[in-house]
């Protein structure tokens, strides 16, 4: 038996799964996102130790978890989490859709050799602007910072006591050499950090620590069970859904949306913001667009009219030509591809026929809009895409996937029932530490495949060129 720990934004999701990668039990328990001013969003690490716990307790009520052999972990990637000398927080862990260190993130990636060894913009998610926003307005908790961890790192540490990264997830620092997979000592310079803040690196697939013994005896986990250094969320997602060689890719609508494919070689473009980043296998590189409201906005439109995500997609039917009501998912920024931290969301085109089933459509075909700018941020970097398969919250709704596909030009696979996301992935990484077996990050089997609508191809097309223009529009306003 082998776990997979995904540590996500709204909660932490643990399964464990058979040699034979089925899963045999699964656990989850909630997080909350604190917002203490504009911009922000803050997490405290021993919130997510307590759910951790939790949902390992909830599997032990499922299966024997005695019979466990390997650990894997996942986790929402660029945050800092400070730890001091003697292993303690200092403060809440800044997360990835924090966009304060905007202007630290502009000036480090005003020097070129950021672009240049990292192989990305400093984007003001990342982690290295974040610690130089610390530097400037919390400056006794940077001069107590000892160690510098991303937050499935703080667990790996709780878990072994041991403080280990992964490639995958170090290439959202902006401190790794990402073509060397290595730490880089003058990026960490630069930000007035040495690599003794740093966690060790290890590859994903490997074993990074074993489990502690007061752990293991709470759990009834054998002491010493290997723990992988795992991965970031899409890297590990990736890992679940068999997207590791060139060609494949996924789409993802979780929280952030995702656009995901797998490269074979190192293949920096940073000038079209998409990331290049390594993947969580050895000799594996990947290239990602990336939004940061997709089912987010779903949900923020959702509290807004008072109904649920599900509630509003559930009758909506077949898609339609995109009305004029039309939806910019900039609620906290964006990422790909314009790097626009100040940008804000917008709605445009109103009138009184917009009803609330308007108003849902419009948010679908918003977030399949900035989609389309990821998939052609992509393709100037000369990434190709064979293969595209649906994950995340949002995939569940046909409506907006058939929205997505046909906004895309492309069409989307839809795997059969069950969990092959991040925590899936992590399972599937603590199997390979275990076992070497890299060839079981295989695909799933495929349910669907939803074609676009060639009848509608034109007019989303005309409708994105529109989209476009108001993102010019609107960030002349900002």
């Amino acid at each position: 038996m082998y776990l997979g720990l995904d540590l996500g934004t709204s909660g932490v999701k643990s399964i464990a799964i058979d040699d034979n990668q089925g899963v045999l039990a699964e656990a989850h328990a909630p997080l909350d996102v604190t917002r203490p001013h504009p911009g922000w969003a803050e997490q405290c690490p021993a919130d997510w130790l307590t759910a951790l716990s939790d949902t390992i307790v909830a599997l032990g009520q499922q299966v024997d978890l005695s019979a466990v052999k390997g650990i894997g972990l996942s986790g929402h990637m660029h945050g800092a989490t400070l730890i001091d000398a003697k292993g303690d927080v200092l403060r809440p862990c800044i997360l990835w859709n924090d966009t304060r260190s905007y202007k630290e993130a502009a000036a480090l990636d005003a020097d070129p050799q950021f672009r240049d060894v990292s192989g990305n913009i400093v984007f003001p998610g990342f982690t290295a602007p974040k610690l130089a926003w610390v530097k400037a307005h919390e400056p006794d908790v940077f001069k107590a910072t000892a160690k510098v961890l991303l937050p499935k790192d703080y667990i790996g540490l709780w878990l072994t006591g041991e403080s280990v990264s992964e490639m995958s997830d170090a290439s959202g620092t902006s401190w790794l050499d990402v073509g060397a997979r290595d730490w880089s000592d003058d990026l960490l310079q630069k930000t007035h950090l040495t690599r003794d803040h740093m966690p060790r690196l290890v590859e994903g697939s490997t074993p990074a620590g074993g489990l502690r013994k007061e752990l293991a005896d709470r759990w009834g986990i054998p002491a010493g069970t290997p723990v992988a250094g795992g991965g970031g969320d899409n890297a590990a997602t990736a890992v679940g859904v068999g997207v590791v060689k060139p060609g494949q890719a996924f789409l993802s609508l979780g929280t952030s949306g995702v656009l995901f494919a797998a490269t074979g070689a190192y293949a920096p473009a940073p000038e079209t913001a998409v990331h290049t980043f390594c993947h969580a296998l050895p000799d594996t590189w990947h290239q990602m667009g990336v939004i940061l409201a997709a089912a987010d906005a779903l949900e923020w439109y959702g509290r807004l009219v008072g109904q649920s995500p599900a509630a509003l997609t559930a009758d909506l039917g077949n898609v339609t030509a995109p009305g004029r009501p039309l939806f910019l998912p900039y609620l906290g920024g964006e990422r790909t591809p314009h790097n626009d931290a100040k940008v804000r969301g917008a709605f445009i085109g109103l009138e009184h026929v917009t009803d609330t089933a308007a108003g849902t459509r419009a948010i679908l075909e918003g977030v399949a809009f900035a989609m389309r700018d990821c998939l052609e941020a992509l393709k100037q970097t000369g990434t190709q895409i064979d293969s595209l398969i649906a994950v995340g919250g949002g995939s569940q709704s046909t409506t907006w996937l058939s929205t997505m596909a046909t906004a895309l030009n492309m069409p989307i696979k839809v795997p059969v029932a069950g969990d092959f996301g991040a925590a899936f992935g992590a399972a599937r990484l603590g199997m390979i530490a275990v076992t070497g077996d890299t060839g079981v990050a295989t695909p799933p089997k495929i349910a669907a495949v939803l074609d676009p609508d060639a009848t509608l191809v034109d007019p989303f097309a005309q409708a994105y060129t529109r989209y476009q223009s108001t993102y010019k529009a609107l960030n002349s306003l900002s």
